[in-house]
C-alpha cells in the first residue's frame, strides 16, 4: 500500500504545485490581503491547491511521512518555470539549476530516511506541546522578517509556512493512518485542529509569495515541511530515522547540494506581475527642471537653491 500512497501523493503534489504558482502570482499583485478574495485566477488557484493537499492527505492515510512527503519536493522542478510562463519570460539558468538542486539534495536526503509503516499514536500532551513549539517558530520567524527585506523575508515567512504545514501532515497522518477501519477515531480534536492549521499554513504562504521571490519561498517550504514532517514522524510517531554510520557523508553531500540550491534561489531578483507606478506630473516637472539646470551652465533650479 505504501507504492499506492506515494502515486496519490505525487498527483497532489503537482496539483499543489500549479496551485501555488497561480496564488502567487496573485499575491504579488494585490499583497497579501483580503483583496484576494475578488481574484478569480487565486480562487482557481486555491481549488487545486486544496484538490492537492486533499490527494495528500488521503496517500497519508496509506503510506508514512517519511514516504510521502519527500514527493512534493519533486514539483519544485515544475513549480518555478510555470511560475516564470505566468509572468510571460522563460525561466532563469538560475531558477532551473537551482530547483533542481534543491529537489534532488531533498530527495537524496529523504531516500536515506529508512520506510517502515506503523500504526501512528499521539498523546494529547505530546500533540500540544508540538502544537506549541510550532507557534513559537512562526512567532520568532514573523518577527525577525518584520525587520528584513527581500529575499531573507520571504525565505523567513515561508519557514513558518513550512512548519505549520508539516504540522498539518503530521495530525492527518495521525488521524488517517491510526483509523484502521473505525471511523469513530475521526471523532477527535486532532480532526478539528486540521483545518484550523491549514487556514493559518494558507495566510502565511500568501504572506512568504506576496514578496515576489517565487523559487525561494516555495522552496522554502518545501524544504522545512518535509524535514519537520519526517522528525515530527521519528519523535512522535516512533518513525525510524537512518542509524548507520555509512549515511553521514551522503547526508552532509545532500545537504549541502540543498543549501547551495536554496542560496541560488534567493539571489533570483523579485517577479512583479504589474509595473512600477508612474511618477505624480509636479515630481516629472520638478526632475526635468533639475536636469535642465545641470546640463546649463551658470544655472540653477530654485529647488537647488533652496537645497
Amino acid at each position: 500500500m505504501t507504492w499506492v500512497g506515494m502515486i496519490i501523493a505525487l498527483a497532489g503534489a503537482l496539483g499543489y504545485a500549479i496551485g501555488a504558482a497561480l496564488q502567487q502570482y496573485e499575491a504579488v499583485a494585490e499583497g497579501a490581503s483580503l483583496k484576494l478574495i475578488r481574484r478569480p485566477r487565486w480562487w482557481i488557484g486555491g481549488i487545486i491547491g486544496f484538490t492537492g493537499a486533499s490527494l495528500h492527505a488521503v496517500a497519508l492515510s496509506f503510506a508514512p511521512l517519511v514516504a510521502v512527503q519527500p514527493i512534493s519536493v519533486a514539483t519544485l522542478v515544475f513549480a518555478v518555470p510555470l511560475a516564470a510562463f505566468m509572468y510571460g519570460r522563460k525561466p532563469y539558468r538560475a531558477e532551473i539549476f537551482g530547483s533542481i538542486a534543491v529537489a534532488v539534495g531533498l530527495l537524496w536526503l529523504m531516500l536515506l530516511v529508512p520506510t517502515h509503516n506503523v500504526t501512528p499514536r499521539l498523546g494529547n500532551g505530546a500533540a500540544l506541546g508540538f502544537v506549541a513549539m510550532i507557534g513559537v517558530i512562526v512567532l520568532v520567524t514573523q518577527v525577525m522578517a518584520s525587520r528584513v527585506q527581500g529575499a531573507n523575508k520571504a525565505l523567513l515567512l515561508s519557514v513558518g509556512a513550512g512548519v505549520v504545514t508539516a504540522t498539518v501532515s503530521t495530525f492527518v497522518r495521525v488521524v488517517g493512518g491510526g483509523m484502521q477501519g473505525d471511523w469513530g477515531r475521526l471523532v477527535h480534536w486532532f480532526t478539528l485542529a486540521v483545518p484550523v492549521l491549514l487556514i493559518c499554513a494558507v495566510v502565511l504562504l500568501q504572506r512568504s509569495y506576496a514578496v515576489g521571490f517565487f523559487g525561494i519561498a516555495y522552496a522554502g517550504v518545501q524544504v522545512i515541511d518535509p524535514i519537520t514532517s519526517v522528525l515530527a514522524g521519528a519523535i512522535l510517531l516512533g518513525e525510524p530515522l537512518p542509524t548507520s554510520p555509512s549515511t553521514a557523508i551522503p547526508a552532509l553531500l545532500a545537504s549541502a547540494l540543498t543549501i547551495g540550491g536554496t542560496i541560488t534561489l534567493g539571489r533570483l531578483s523579485p517577479d512583479h506581475s504589474r509595473p512600477a507606478p508612474a511618477p505624480e506630473p509636479e515630481e516629472t516637472e520638478t526632475r526635468q527642471e533639475d536636469a535642465t539646470a545641470a546640463l546649463t551652465p551658470g544655472v540653477v533650479s530654485e529647488d537647488a537653491t533652496a537645497r
